[in-house]
C-alpha cells in the first residue's frame, strides 16, 4: 500500500513538473524604476514577470527627491535599473555609486530627440507646433539621442543639463521609453523575451491610440484659447507635440524658485498673450499659482499631473490615465472661458 502510494505521488509529481519548471523559468525580475511614469511603463512590458520598486512614487518630485538607505538597498539588488536619464534625477550617480549595483542602467530616453532648453527666463513661452504631417525632431538639439542600451554607471559623457527631461509628455516620445524597456527586460531575461515584446506591442497600440485621441481633443481648442500657465516648465514636449503653449513661473526643474521679477513678466505676458487658464501640479505648491491668478484674474482650472502620478485611487494613477486626465481638465478649463 506505502508503496503503491509513493509511486501515485511520483507520478503526480512527474506530472506537475512541467507547471513547477516554469514557475522557476518565470523568477519575477527584480527591477528598480526612478519615478511612478516609467514604474507604470514597466510594469505594462514586465506584466507578471517583473517585480518593481519605485525610489520617488505618486506625487513624488524627481528633482529635489533625496534617496533612502533603502533606495541603495533596493539598486544594489536590481536586475534591470530603469531611469528617464537627460539629468531628470539629480540624485542618481550618487545613489548607484553608493549601491555598488552591477546592474544595467537604462536611460530610456537613449533614441528620444531632445528638446532643447531655450536661453530664455523662466516664464517663457516654447515655438508653436509644427504643422500636422511634419513630426517636430526638435532639430536645434542638434543631435539624437542615442538607442538604448546598458552603459556605464558612472554616467560620463552624458550630461544633457542643456535639454529638457520632461520627454514623456510627447506620447510619440512615451512609445520610445516602451521598446526601451522592452528591450532592456529582453537583454536580461532572454527567456521573457517574447512576453515584453508582446506586452510592449499591445500597450503601444493603446499608446498610439491616445496619441490620435489627444490630436483630436487639441483641434477642438480655438487657437486663440491655447495659452495656459502651470507651475514649472515641464510641458514643453506635449507643447510641440500638440500645439498648447505653456507658460510657467518656474523652469524645467521645481528646484529653481521664481523671482518677484520672473512673475512680474510672467503676470504681464499673460496679460499680453490673454492666457485662457491656470493650473497647479500635483508636484508643485500651489501659492506661486494662486497668486498669479489673483493677480491676472485667471480661475484656477484645476490640477495637472506632470512628472509624477497619483496614487492608485486618485485620477492619474497610469500614465494613459494621466493623459486623459490632463486634456480633460485643460479642455474643461479653457472652453468654459
Amino acid at each position: 500500500m506505502f508503496k503503491t502510494f509513493r509511486l501515485a505521488t511520483c507520478a503526480s509529481l512527474l506530472s506537475l513538473s512541467p507547471v513547477l519548471m516554469a514557475q522557476a523559468s518565470a523568477a519575477e525580475l527584480k527591477v528598480v524604476a526612478s519615478f511612478s511614469i516609467i514604474a507604470d511603463f514597466a510594469k505594462n512590458v514586465g506584466g507578471d514577470r517583473v517585480e518593481i520598486t519605485t525610489l520617488v512614487g505618486p506625487d513624488g518630485d524627481a528633482h529635489v527627491y533625496e534617496p533612502r538607505p533603502a533606495d541603495a538597498v533596493a539598486v544594489s539588488k536590481a536586475d534591470v535599473v530603469l531611469v528617464n536619464g537627460l539629468e531628470f534625477e539629480g540624485f542618481l550617480k550618487r545613489l548607484i555609486d553608493t549601491s555598488g549595483t552591477k546592474a544595467p542602467v537604462v536611460e530610456l530616453t537613449r533614441g528620444v530627440e531632445p528638446l532643447k532648453l531655450s536661453d530664455e527666463p523662466a516664464g517663457h513661452a516654447h515655438p508653436e507646433a509644427e504643422e500636422e504631417g511634419h513630426d517636430h525632431k526638435a532639430e536645434e538639439a542638434g543631435h539624437k539621442h542615442e538607442s538604448a542600451e546598458a552603459h556605464d554607471h558612472s554616467h560620463e559623457g552624458h550630461h544633457h543639463g542643456e535639454y529638457d527631461s520632461h520627454a514623456w509628455q510627447s506620447i510619440k516620445n512615451a512609445e520610445i521609453y516602451v521598446k526601451n524597456i522592452a528591450g532592456a527586460f529582453c537583454e536580461v531575461d532572454k527567456a521573457g523575451c517574447a512576453t515584453y515584446t508582446a506586452n510592449s506591442d499591445a500597450y503601444i497600440a493603446k499608446l498610439a491610440a491616445l496619441n490620435e485621441k489627444v490630436k483630436t481633443e487639441i483641434a477642438a481648442i480655438p487657437p486663440e484659447k491655447r495659452v495656459i500657465i502651470t507651475s514649472h516648465d515641464a510641458f514643453g514636449y506635449f507643447e510641440h507635440a500638440y500645439g498648447l503653449n505653456f507658460l510657467a513661473p518656474e523652469g524645467v526643474s521645481t528646484e529653481s524658485e521664481a523671482s518677484a521679477a520672473d512673475v512680474a513678466k510672467l503676470v504681464d505676458q499673460v496679460k499680453h498673450d490673454k492666457a485662457s487658464a491656470i493650473f497647479v501640479e500635483n508636484i508643485t505648491d500651489k501659492r506661486l499659482i494662486d497668486q498669479i491668478a489673483s493677480e491676472t484674474g485667471l480661475k484656477v482650472g484645476g490640477t495637472l499631473y506632470s512628472d509624477a502620478l497619483s496614487t492608485a485611487d486618485g485620477p492619474a494613477s497610469t500614465y494613459i490615465d494621466m493623459i486623459n486626465h490632463n486634456m480633460q481638465t485643460i479642455t474643461a478649463a479653457v472652453l468654459s472661458q
